[in-house]
């Protein structure tokens, strides 16, 4: 067999074994939820993200026994392309197969001379293989014969677990309240039309919850639901709620969120309903949101690039104040910001560019609790110097001239992190209405409190760190002073002895590196008194040290919270049917 035919075969065969201990992992997923083995959900979520490099650095060892001194010959790479174009050519998942192949090219050439001809900048293929979303549907009909009442009821059997449900009949009887409220006919005619229900054949399963996807047809009608099941820990499930159209069900799918566990042994075939469901959703969000996130960064690269081909704007500094660790820009036409982290940090800021990695790196692998925003990391990428605003190259080259360089029409940022462009908290404040700035502290409240819940600790929590998203949920942002919450120390301000401590502009007590003083939190308000008047209504319990050591206690003694990607005054009651019945 030749040399580039077996190199080519053994970057195929890493991304085979690759692909198996993925599902694998994600196979056992309902039986953790089964079982409510929730610090196990945890550890086998992170695996699972570390697999994929994993899986690359051992391919790395045989690709370099057999290329031998033809490894960076870029004559050998363009053959071993074809190759393996043949041989993934017709595979069911060969969009995913190309991206490993590049992720192998790029361990070996640094993410540097990224060509065509040499890597899967784009698929000879398609974007996407042509799949049959039917075979991995469930239809239920509804007739006079079969109403909503019994096609829910059969529904909830086909997906039931090995444990029982609370109160089966009780939630088949929300649902369908749901169903008759909240559609017909309001949102959807249901009149003189053969209805029915396309369901993913699989639960979809992050956290503490596992959901059922799909949507109900009427004709020309379309409405995507979302059923979340939950674990009641005393050893049944029950329904908490139904999620009607595409911007609810987008937010259970938000890049905010960790990856789902899904078994699907054609992720297409899913990501192709699932885009049906959310038209608004990039496909590379969809990839990712399935725990697919190498290949998500390939195809959004694809669509960016596709989109500066058909654009002119120019890049500009992104809109809000400007970061002491990173600079951001970004395009007008784009829903995306650039983040690069500065040669030097603006004081008191003392880290260095590994420090700031290493708390990206961390997010990525962490329970986002919806509240911290997905990013995709690039080494190298090439942009058109002549779209880059004289404002924001007099900014790069001020901030961070090391990770620029001019290449003829190219400019080359060495590194950089994308993600979603959000609306800067205290941007959105100064516009917004009364009811607004309720709504939105509450929900900056919130996501403190929840990502306190999954351990992590925000450490900058000044609104500028902070986004608004088009659901209108607060999203952190700046990751650089992240630590998880069981390493900090919480104190309360010492009580001064005496008239001078009381008087003196500098603290009379010791401040150990990871001491914290709550009380000290108000100060993020200065200067908006109705964002802290909302606030403090709602949320001034984390003004109290003993908020937080209440919470560093809980996790220690294993506690794993519950992250829901909805309002919880959208769950239904949890009454007993019998009772709803007399009540």
């Amino acid at each position: 067999m030749e040399r580039r035919e077996r190199f080519a075969r053994i970057i195929l065969n890493g991304f085979e074994s690759y692909f198996a201990d993925f599902q694998n992992i994600t196979l056992a997923a309902r039986t953790r939820f089964e079982n409510a083995d929730w610090l196990g959900v945890q550890r086998t979520s992170t695996e699972r993200i570390d697999l994929y490099k994993e899986k690359v650095r051992k391919v790395l060892v045989f690709v370099r026994l057999v290329a031998g001194d033809q490894l960076t010959n870029p004559d050998f790479w363009r053959d071993a392309k074809r190759v393996y174009a043949d041989l993934v050519r017709g595979h069911n998942n060969f969009e995913i197969a190309e991206t490993f192949f590049n992720s192998v090219y790029c361990a070996v050439f640094d993410h540097e001379q990224i060509r065509e001809e040499f890597a899967f900048v784009f698929s000879p293929q398609a974007d996407m293989p042509t799949s049959d979303v039917s075979k991995v549907l469930r239809s239920y009909h509804v007739t006079p014969e079969c109403d909503f009442r019994a096609a829910f009821d059969r529904l909830l059997d086909d997906y039931a677990f090995a444990i029982p449900y609370e109160d089966k009949a009780r939630d088949v009887a929300h649902i369908v309240d749901a169903v008759r409220t909240l559609l017909v006919p309001p949102r959807m005619d249901l009149s003189g039309n053969a209805v029915h229900m396309e369901v993913l054949e699989h639960h979809f399963f992050r956290n503490k919850g596992a959901y059922i996807v799909g949507r109900i047809c009427a004709g020309e009608h379309r409405m995507p639901f979302v059923l979340p099941v939950l674990h009641n820990e005393a050893g049944a499930v029950y329904v908490d709620t139904v999620l009607f159209g595409a911007d609810r069900v987008s937010v259970v799918f938000s890049f905010t969120r960790t990856y789902f566990m899904v078994d699907a042994s054609i992720p297409s075939q899913y990501v192709i309903f699932l885009q049906q469901l959310m038209p608004a959703k990039p496909i590379s969000e969809i990839y990712s949101a399935m725990g697919y996130n190498k290949h998500g960064k390939t195809y959004y690269h694809r669509c960016a690039r596709r989109h500066m081909e058909m654009t002119s704007d120019q890049f500009i500094i992104a809109p809000g104040i400007k970061g002491m660790v990173m600079s951001v820009f970004t395009l007008p036409s784009y829903d995306f910001v650039f983040k690069i982290i500065k040669d030097r940090f603006t004081p008191p800021k003392e880290m260095t560019r590994e420090q700031v990695k290493e708390k990206y790196r961390l997010v990525k692998r962490w329970d986002r609790a919806g509240r911290m925003a997905d990013t995709q990391e690039f080494s190298n990428l090439a942009f058109a110097r002549d779209r880059f605003s004289d404002e924001l190259m007099e900014e790069l080259y001020k901030v961070a001239p090391s990770l620029i360089e001019e290449r003829g029409r190219a400019l080359i940022i060495k590194h950089v992190y994308v993600e979603r462009r959000m609306t800067p908290l205290n941007l959105y404040l100064q516009d917004a209405t009364d009811d607004q700035v309720e709504d939105v502290m509450d929900e900056y409240g919130n996501a403190i409190k929840q990502l306190a819940s999954a351990n992590i600790f925000p450490g900058d929590m000044l609104l500028k760190n902070f986004g608004v998203t088009r659901h209108g949920r607060v999203v952190f942002y700046d990751y650089d002073e992240i630590v998880p919450l069981t390493e900090c120390n919480f104190r309360e301000i010492p009580k001064p002895r005496n008239e001078a401590e009381e008087m003196a502009s500098q603290p009379w007590y010791s401040v150990a590196p990871n001491d914290i003083f709550p009380e000290e939190f108000r100060l993020f308000f200065s200067g908006n008194r109705r964002a802290r008047e909302a606030f403090d209504s709602r949320h001034s319990d984390i003004y109290q040290a003993s908020f937080w050591q209440d919470l560093q206690e809980k996790i220690r003694g294993g506690f794993v919270a519950s992250f829901y990607p909805y309002r919880r005054r959208l769950s239904f009651p949890r009454e007993p049917a019998a009772l709803r019945q007399t009540g």
